[in-house]
């Protein structure tokens, strides 16, 4: 089973030199950055204990999970605060580079050349397993190890490992997770998807379970991981158990990956249509479909996003009343209530999500390419020019379309559990005054694509580079000029601040000269596969 793995594994592990170190560095210098700016916000225990008290609520154990809210110390607080987001992301990373290298490569054919080689069946699988193992495992030591030499109070040895290694097992989950929903279906979009699905399933049994029945959240492997109770108690058994549960996936992983045809997947593609429709003869009817089912399901995600946050904010002003640390992180506005101090704060977030759809449609340009199938369509009466014009169009139309429903999805569930809710317009010039910044997005995304193809994920990077420092700038208390650093942060705070024109107008010309130069790099540089 494991021949020749070893040999595998250092390949990946070359193949990703950049990726995985990115992935690593991130999270851990995020994760160590948190109590560091929590100690400084709230350095006595008293002023711990009045956060704990605006913590221990219905919504917010719903939102980050139970905490150790009657000793509240510095470690308690991080972990309430940060832990299960951050297993989150960690899921997410293992989900993408599983993905990335099993189904994925077989639809590449890849596959097929490393198994022409004297390689065993299930080589190519466990490699992939055994190096995310590895990566996990390094997560774990190098977080847990940065937690403790920060030396701050009651972030001991023991709860430091136990934190590392709740993000270890979490990813090690995932990474079984994966796995089986790569044998299963035929596309790396549709396995990225189901694991995305399920992580996010996980997320909401455990929000259910947390405030309705306890027993409920341990069916959720995000529940066990808020179990472990980190500075407080101090719990591994849920880490046992993902472990063990982790186990059992590598092992049907395996099994369904020795039972498959290689190249096949478990539950087969439907067949197609025998005559392609007339919509499929034209570049903009070819883009909308290869990236239909993606968008479909981002609109109907962040649809849903919109109305959950939008459901809370019937109760809003009671809760931020006091919380210090919400506090910092709203726009600050004498003569506008709480709530409408956090309408900005929710739509920069709504706008940094509904910028990923757009993005991913345009990266599919340059996916297709590397996948030798640009040269088809190059080939008939299309020019470059048109072509990317078509990807461009789409991802504009979408980004449009993506911030329109989280306003309207918000809007809705805000206008049913307020008492006086806030007019439809209000609520969508918040969201649709974040289309610039995003068009600057996209704009990178063309330059990227036209000067740089072969790092066109670096926009990824940037996207959440934007996130950090412009959603937990206020937070971290960050420089006007950090902020400044992404297109997000020079957006008015509608409704609490007045419309700017110049800034919105000079956003838009910078995305139409980025474009531009884009296009020009790409009618001129060669079409490689």
């Amino acid at each position: 089973m494991l021949e020749k793995s070893n040999t595998l594994i250092r390949f990946m592990i070359k193949r990703n030199k950049i990726r995985i170190p990115l992935w690593l560095i991130g999270i851990t210098f995020f994760t160590w950055m948190i109590p560091v700016a929590l100690d400084d916000m709230f350095p006595t225990q008293d002023e711990r204990d009045v956060m704990a008290e605006t913590m221990a609520n219905p919504a917010m154990t719903a939102m980050v999970g139970p905490g150790d809210v009657e000793n509240y110390t510095l470690g308690a607080m991080t972990t309430h605060n940060m832990l299960l987001f951050t297993a989150i992301v960690v899921g997410l990373m293992s989900i993408l580079i599983v993905t990335r290298h099993i189904r994925a490569e077989e639809e590449d054919g890849l596959s097929e050349l490393i198994l022409a080689l004297p390689v065993g069946r299930l080589a190519n699988l466990n490699a992939v397993l055994i190096t995310l193992v590895i990566v996990n495992i390094i997560l774990a030591f190098v977080t847990a190890t940065g937690l403790y030499a920060l030396g701050l109070e009651s972030m001991d040895l023991e709860g430091s490992l136990l934190y590392g290694a709740s993000l270890g097992a979490t990813g090690i989950f995932f990474t079984g997770t994966a796995a089986i929903f790569n044998q299963i279906v035929a596309s790396g979009r549709g396995a990225t998807g189901l694991s995305i699905a399920v992580l996010l399933l996980a997320y909401l049994i455990r929000a259910v379970g947390d405030v309705t029945n306890e027993s409920l959240s341990l069916l959720s492997p995000l529940g066990l991981v808020t179990r472990t109770e980190v500075y407080s108690n101090n719990n591994w058994w849920p880490i046992l158990l993902l472990l063990g549960f982790s186990m059992v996936l590598f092992l049907l992983a395996n099994y369904l990956n020795a039972v498959r045809d290689g190249g096949a997947a478990l539950i087969g593609t439907r067949n197609g249509r025998k005559h392609a429709s007339r919509f499929l003869g034209n570049p903009i009817g070819f883009v909308l479909r290869i990236t239909r089912t993606a968008s479909i399901s981002w609109a109907i995600g962040l649809f849903v996003l919109g109305m959950s946050y939008g459901s809370v904010m019937g109760d809003l002003e009671s809760f931020f009343q006091g919380n210090e640390l919400l506090e910092k992180m709203l726009i600050e506005k004498e003569g506008y209530t709480l709530t409408e101090q956090f309408i900005p704060m929710l739509m920069l977030v709504m706008a940094i999500l509904a910028c990923i759809p757009p993005v991913m449609n345009m990266n599919k340009l340059i996916g297709e390419e590397r996948k030798n199938r640009t040269e088809h369509v190059l080939a008939t009466p299309v020019s470059r020019t048109k072509l990317m014009a078509s990807y461009l169009l789409v991802a504009i139309i979408n980004a449009f379309i993506m911030l329109s429903l989280t306003a309207s999805g918000l809007w809705m569930a805000a206008e049913a559990v307020m008492e006086e809710g806030f007019s439809f317009v209000i609520i969508y010039r918040a969201a649709l005054v974040y289309f610039p910044a995003v068009l600057v997005m996209l704009g990178l995304a063309v330059l990227l694509i036209g000067v740089l193809p072969r790092f066109t994920s670096l926009i990824w990077l940037y996207i959440a580079t934007s996130f950090i420092i412009n959603y937990l700038g206020g937070l971290l208390q960050f420089p006007d000029w950090v902020e400044n650093l992404s297109p997000f942060g020079y957006i008015p705070a509608i409704p609490v601040e007045n419309m700017d024109w110049i800034t919105v107008i000079a956003l838009s010309i910078t995305a139409i000269i980025l474009i531009v130069l884009g296009f020009t790099s790409y009618s001129r540089r060669d079409i490689t596969g």
